[in-house]
């Protein structure tokens, strides 16, 4: 076997395990972006748990039809990109719509979520799902909230009390 196909082979090993062990993958144009913008990206990619990288196009349709993701086959051309969200889903989305709103040349092509292919309009919207981080933040401020407002409660009965327990005291005071 030559050493050129032993390397293309590896290198669609590679990317099948980073596909298998994704929570989503997100397939992207970056035709515009300039070497400075590509490794800021990456280094935000690289914060959020996730990761951004460039791969032949013919390599990867070689690893989504093997997974069974033919469709996304048809999204593989041209300057085509793929950012691996490995924690929560909706990161590898929302990195590339804020880091759009700066930088121009890059632009959704398509996306891999829960085993479906999705297109460049379903990858916006995941992006404006709130991450689990935000989800979970408000799943907890709803469970506070009964235990807050029954906590101002009781301390309302205990100020009513003691604020009578005060007026009795003044009249005593009062009348001795």
């Amino acid at each position: 076997m030559g050493a050129a196909k032993e390397a293309k082979e590896k290198v669609v090993k590679e990317f099948k395990e980073k596909l298998s062990k994704s929570q989503s993958v997100i397939f992207t144009n970056y035709s515009g972006l300039t070497v400075e913008n590509d490794m800021n990206l990456r280094r935000k990619f690289k914060e959020s748990n996730a990761e951004y990288k460039v791969y032949k196009n013919t390599l990867m349709a070689l690893a989504v039809k093997e997974l069974g993701y033919d469709e996304a086959i048809k999204y593989l051309e041209g300057p085509t990109s793929v950012a691996f969200g490995y924690g929560d889903p909706v990161t590898p989305a929302k990195i590339i719509v804020e880091f759009s709103k700066d930088n121009k040349g890059i632009e959704f092509k398509a996306g891999i979520v829960d085993g479906k292919v999705i297109g460049p309009e379903e990858v916006k919207k995941l992006s404006e799902l709130p991450s689990r981080e935000e989800l979970v933040a408000k799943a907890l401020g709803s469970m506070k909230a009964p235990i807050n407002n029954f906590v101002f409660v009781l301390s309302g009965m205990l100020r009513g009390l003691v604020v009578a327990l005060n007026a009795v005291k003044e009249k005593k005071e009062n009348e001795a």
